[in-house]
């Protein structure tokens, strides 16, 4: 059976008795953070175990893609190496909560693999737990499987969420590959070896594990199953190996012509099959590659893919070219593949692109490293200098020290690598002193939701060292922490207020505010009288300036959806900027976007902003500000109670947010888009002005067009006809300049003919040009041949900082002399590189001085080749 033939019946097998099909979740979880990836099957069903997500069904089957590459379930190391571990695999599960339990979960088992899929049950062998008599009893009383093919074992059958919660024992189902394969039965002292293989797992959910570890029954026990599609495909397909069965054959295949290898079996290019559907799917799903967290784990993985590529040999971007044999193999199955499959390619490619260079240099360093190598162990300076000064990641150079036997000094990376840390602290050293110092009790209140003005007290005062003290006096700046604040401290991408704390002669400019753990701290000066400790004071924000960061942080939120209904859904907030000057919003997108695309945007935005509608927040669970769509950032960390920001017709948009916002959307003022650019792989920016900022900015374009109206002599609204015509008048100029200058370059020409010699033969000319443009060599060049009628011609032309080279041979000697080979013969010549074509080839260099050796060395090859 093919393997998507086998996920089909699986699902059609538990529908047919009444399941739900549930579709493939993404793999990226959205009810558990503390999972980096959907690493099983019942992941998606997590809270539905726990009572917290009521469903309409109660039996569910699914066909889920997992990953296990980062984080407790890694297996990225052993991939390529072994027969069966892989980072990304689907798991065919079938699950009951509360329904049924032992005896219908087994018997489903044993009729799908015996029944549907034919499979002999001399070749199953089962494992239980050894206090599972209930489980037992339906397996060899029931089932009627053979006592000898029966184990009872400890912690291998027994399963548990966590350390607390649902838990119980489990039965597993295991394949004998037959006697030619070495290893010994489940529980057997050589129970390691690849004859007996698991191929499904139940799991019976039947207690609620306490941290004291006492075990309370289910009131409802459940079942949750998993059986690997991968290994029950290699059982179907009569295979040892995963990689041997039909979802990698094409796979395997195009990663083989492409580095052109005959041997499919290579470790590398298992490895290049198996992350190429990890890679794809996690990009699929919303993963950017990135220096942390998930993004980091997807770029861990290229990256090593990449390296197993150039290990091949291959030193072209190639990984992105598998994506279509992962879509011919898969895209039927899961959608989201084939629809994304253009940001896939692009993605990976420009992964690719950057980190080639990386690759090529890191390598070459290594590998000096390792020949210089005396011992078995490289040192960790000299790792941390390949991960800090080149850019090589630590896991890349693991995993080839892995392959050559080399063992690694984590302890001395580490040690380089926190020396690096602790200078960056001392380079703060304000800060750094600051949070040590600032170890008050409570926290700030802040009142700045409503008020701009607000009373409180001095709770403590800090120096410019960081250092806690009882006065700040006129002249001084330091850092003031109150009670209660209408300052918003900077977060959230929301820059701190500015403002003042004053009292009876005493005024203290504050020009920033930041969070320090649970308090607000004031940073500034004492612009009048003494600051004591414990004064009462007023605290006033500049409302003005308030007010304009509230409109550029309101157009955030408006941006941030509008560019999700132009651009798609996979557009993620990856950073943002709000001041009271501008907004500055970074996302994920893999290309730049269009002005079409901009203007798109901005038109949604300013809609909204007429709309008028009001902005309202609330707060609740974050489980309900998840039902109502809220957008929210992967990788922060929510409370129980979140903030949620909605605004703009029919709730256009929904966020968590903790920043300050304008009343009603009208507020925001006018929205101009100024500026997008790329920040990183994968990450666009996107700058905009609103309100007043928006409102000076067109007013500075309208007098520039004045200005410019009055240069050109003409009127604003007849500027760009103007501007055209001029336009229009420097082109016919240029092209007019163009043809004169040809006109010399051909009568040179015909003066240079007289300098051809002859060598074996053949017609030979190399000049060195003067006046003529790199552009216009071609034009030259086509002249000589048609001129020379049999021969070659190696014209030259020096710039102030760059030579260029053009090598010209006629059609009856391009089987003699190769125009392709000579210009890359002689361009090292001037410092560079060139290639073309048999007859027409050309070359750059930096090195002006070297041109005339590189006429010389053309001549001489010319000779040499001729055999003259």
């Amino acid at each position: 059976m093919k393997s998507a033939e086998i996920r089909q019946a699986f699902v059609e097998f538990f529908e047919h008795h009444g399941h739900t099909r549930v579709p493939s979740s993404s793999l990226v979880p959205d009810n558990d953070p503390t999972l980096l990836f959907t690493n099983a099957g019942m992941v998606p069903f997590k809270d539905v175990f726990l009572g917290r997500d009521p469903r309409p069904y109660v039996r569910a089957t699914s066909a889920q893609r997992c990953v296990r590459a980062g984080g407790k379930h890694n297996d990225l190391d052993n991939v390529g190496y072994t027969a069966r571990h892989h980072t990304l695999f689907e798991m065919l599960g079938n699950f009951s909560f509360g329904d049924y339990f032992k005896r219908e979960a087994i018997n489903f088992a044993w009729q799908f693999l015996t029944g549907t899929l034919g499979l002999p049950a001399e070749k199953l062998w089962v494992t239980v737990h050894e206090s599972d008599d209930e489980a037992a009893a339906i397996w060899l009383d029931e089932i009627g499987v053979s006592s000898e093919r029966f184990s009872r074992l400890d912690e291998d059958n027994f399963w548990q969420m966590g350390d607390t919660g649902p838990c119980g024992p489990c039965s597993e189902v295991f394949y004998d590959h037959g006697p030619e394969v070495a290893g010994g039965p489940p529980g057997s002292p050589d129970e390691d070896g690849d004859r007996y293989i698991e191929v499904w797992n139940l799991v019976f959910m039947q207690y609620d594990r306490d941290a004291s570890g006492e075990m309370t029954p289910l009131p409802s026990p459940s079942i949750d199953t998993g059986m690997g599609l991968e290994r029950i495909a290699a059982v179907m397909q009569g295979v040892h190996s995963n990689y041997e069965i039909d979802l990698f054959a094409r796979l395997l295949a195009s990663a083989a012509e492409i580095a052109g290898q005959n041997d499919i079996q290579q470790p590398s290019l298992r490895v290049i099959a198996d992350h190429i559907r990890s890679c794809a799917f996690l990009i699929a799903d919303g993963v950017i590659p990135a220096n942390e967290g998930r993004g980091y784990v997807l770029r861990r993985i290229i990256r090593r893919a990449v390296r197993h590529g150039h290990k091949l040999g291959v030193r072209e971007p190639f990984f992105y070219r598998l994506v279509g044999a992962l879509d011919a193999e898969m895209g039927e199955a899961y959608p989201e593949l084939r629809e994304r499959r253009e940001l896939i390619e692009k993605t990976l490619l420009r992964e690719e692109e950057q980190f080639a260079r990386t690759l090529d240099h890191g390598m070459r360093l290594l590998d000096e490293a390792l020949a210089s190598l005396t011992g078995t162990t490289l040192d960790g300076e000299t790792i941390f200098k390949l991960y800090d000064t080149y850019g090589f990641p630590f896991d890349l150079t693991a995993d080839i020290a892995r392959e050559r036997d080399i063992m690694l000094d984590e302890v001395g990376f580490q040690r380089e690598l926190e020396a690096q840390r602790s200078r960056a602290r001392a380079a703060s050293r304000f800060g750094a002193r600051l949070e040590v110092q600032l170890e008050l009790e409570g926290e700030s209140t802040f009142i700045g939701y409503e008020h701009l003005t607000g009373e409180a007290e001095v709770r403590a005062l800090l120096n410019d060292d960081g250092e806690r003290v009882e006065r700040l006096e006129a002249g001084q700046s330091g850092a003031v922490v109150l009670d209660r604040t209408p300052f918003y401290a900077e977060a959230g991408g929301q820059v701190g207020d500015c403002g003042t704390l004053t009292l009876e002669g005493v005024c203290f400019a504050v020009r920033d505010t930041q969070k320090r753990g649970r308090h607000s701290v004031h940073f500034g000066e004492v612009v009048e009288g003494v600051l004591p400790v414990s004064s009462p004071v007023t605290a006033q924000v500049d409302a003005e300036r308030r007010q304009a960061i509230m409109r550029h942080h309101s157009a955030t939120h408006l941006l941030h959806e509008a560019l999700r209904r132009v651009l798609g859904d996979h557009v993620q907030q990856k950073g943002s900027l709000v001041s009271d000057e501008r907004l500055r919003f970074d996302f994920s997108h893999m290309e730049a976007v269009t002005e079409e695309q901009l203007r798109e945007v901005e038109h949604i935005v300013n809609r909204q902003v007429l709309a008028n509608t009001p902005v309202t927040t609330r707060h609740m669970s974050l489980d309900k500000a998840r039902e109502l769509g809220a957008q929210a950032l992967f990788e922060a960390k929510y409370g129980e109670s979140v903030r949620v920001l909605t605004m703009g017709t029919d709730d256009f948009s929904i966020e968590l947010c903790g920043g300050t916002h304008v009343p009603r959307t009208g507020d925001v003022g006018p929205v101009q888009l100024i500026g997008e650019s790329g920040v990183a792989a994968g990450v666009r920016r996107v700058e905009a002005l609103s309100g007043m900022a928006a409102l000076a900015r067109f007013e500075s374009q309208r007098d520039q067009l004045a200005r410019l109206a009055d240069e050109l002599r003409t009127r604003p609204e007849q500027l760009e006809a103007k501007v055209a015509a001029l336009v229009e008048r420097n082109r016919d100029l240029e092209r007019e300049l163009e043809r004169s200058r040809s006109k010399l370059a051909s009568q040179a020409g015909n003066d240079m003919l007289d300098e051809a010699e002859e060598i074996a033969g053949v017609q030979v000319l190399t000049r060195r040009l003067e006046g003529v443009s790199p552009r216009e060599l071609r034009g030259v060049m086509d002249q000589m041949k048609n001129r020379l009628g049999s021969g070659v011609a190696v014209l030259g032309v020096a710039g102030d900082d760059k030579v260029n080279l053009i090598v010209g041979v006629t059609k009856d000697l391009t089987a003699r002399i190769d125009a392709g080979q000579l210009v890359g013969a002689i361009a090292p010549q001037v410092g560079g590189r060139g290639g073309g074509r048999a007859d027409m080839a050309q070359a750059g260099g930096s090195d002006v001085a070297g041109l005339d050796d590189a006429l010389a060395a053309a001549r001489q090859w010319i000779a040499d080749r001729l055999g003259r």
